[in-house]
């Protein structure tokens, strides 16, 4: 028990015995009242049930009716296009259920603070999106039967804890073959951390679109940075500063993706006359980026949604239908995109 639901214990039982002082009646007496045992005389069964109403005393099962049912989601930062829509879909999905949903993120706590705060809040479970869960965290979620749902894990989870994500690799290679198809043969990547499985799967894939087309990879014009603009923006100029510069950038998120579009800006490289970009995500910004950006779109609200419906079989004690989901990607072509410069 909780030092929280025993300090509630303590008062209820606090509030009984004045009740049965100043209803001039034993505690067992209210006890029964309020378990409502029959061997109470009408008379003192009203001016108990009277006081008990006076009082404000509530039942443990109206208690439990009363409780509000939440989760909590927990992501890495809130920082970014994708973690809002992701938020979203929770938020959205969970209230439709009449679930309230809680928002926090693991830059003041850890993961492990963070299921501690689960079990402190009674909430029905726990859905981490973008984290990396330590071994312990993993033990503490399978030992402890924790209703625990995982969006786009950066580190392979034990196979007892369900996760949720998009097809990576297939929707990385969908838009480098399209690439490919317009005419390119020179395409550099702005890569994600190999530390991320989802970044090391749009790198598997943009390398099997290469391969498969009979293009040789050049890890010259591969870099990979966080999904942040200011690094790719940096390393974006570096790609494009060679003499031999590639003829289409594709970028593992919008944000990498806007940072590419900046570096050629700066150097004079026209978007997309002089090099095409080509994102993924699709977040709101990438419609908004000069020129839009042709982009692999991720179901983000679907993965909230999803997780969240798998969150709350797990707190009704029901097993997900599969333990690894992968929701489809989508092939979003803008005017970020078009045939090299001189291809005829």
């Amino acid at each position: 028990m909780t030092g929280r639901a025993r300090a509630s214990l303590d008062a209820q039982y606090g509030l009984l015995t004045s009740i049965a002082k100043e209803a001039g009646v034993s505690i067992a007496t209210v006890s029964k009242v309020v378990h409502r045992r029959r061997d109470v005389s009408a008379a003192t069964r009203a001016r108990v049930e009277e006081l008990l109403t006076r009082h404000g005393y509530i039942r443990a099962w109206e208690a439990d009716a009363r409780r509000p049912r939440q989760i909590l989601a927990v992501f890495r930062d809130l920082s970014s296009p994708y973690t809002l829509e992701v938020a979203r879909g929770i938020v959205d999905s969970a209230a439709e259920r009449g679930v309230a949903t809680t928002v926090g993120t693991t830059s003041r706590r850890s993961i492990a603070q963070w299921l501690d705060e689960c079990a402190a809040l009674e909430a029905l479970g726990l859905v981490i999106v973008i984290s990396t869960l330590t071994e312990q965290d993993q033990r503490r979620v399978v030992d402890q039967r924790l209703p625990v749902v995982l969006i786009d894990p950066l580190n392979a989870p034990t196979w007892d804890i369900p996760s949720i994500g998009a097809t990576n690799w297939h929707g990385a290679t969908t838009a480098v073959q399209h690439l490919i198809g317009l005419g390119h043969r020179r395409i550099g990547m702005l890569a994600g951390r190999s530390s991320s499985m989802a970044g090391a799967a749009r790198l598997h894939g943009y390398r099997a679109a290469l391969e498969e087309a009979g293009i040789a990879y050049d890890p010259g014009i591969v870099r990979s940075t966080d999904f942040d603009y200011g690094e790719a923006l940096v390393v974006a100029r570096r790609i494009l500063g060679v003499e031999d510069r590639p003829t289409a950038l594709f970028a593992a998120s919008d944000t990498q993706a806007l940072g590419a579009l900046e570096a050629a800006r700066q150097l004079g490289v026209a978007v997309p006359q002089d090099l095409s970009v080509m994102s993924f995500d699709d977040t709101p910004v990438a419609a908004m980026a000069s020129p839009p950006l042709s982009a692999v779109r991720q179901p983000f609200q679907e993965l909230g949604q999803e997780a969240t419906r798998v969150l709350l079989r797990l707190a009704d004690g029901k097993p997900p239908a599969t333990m690894r989901m992968e929701l489809t990607t989508e092939l979003v072509l803008r005017k970020s995109t078009a045939p090299p410069s001189g291809a005829g």
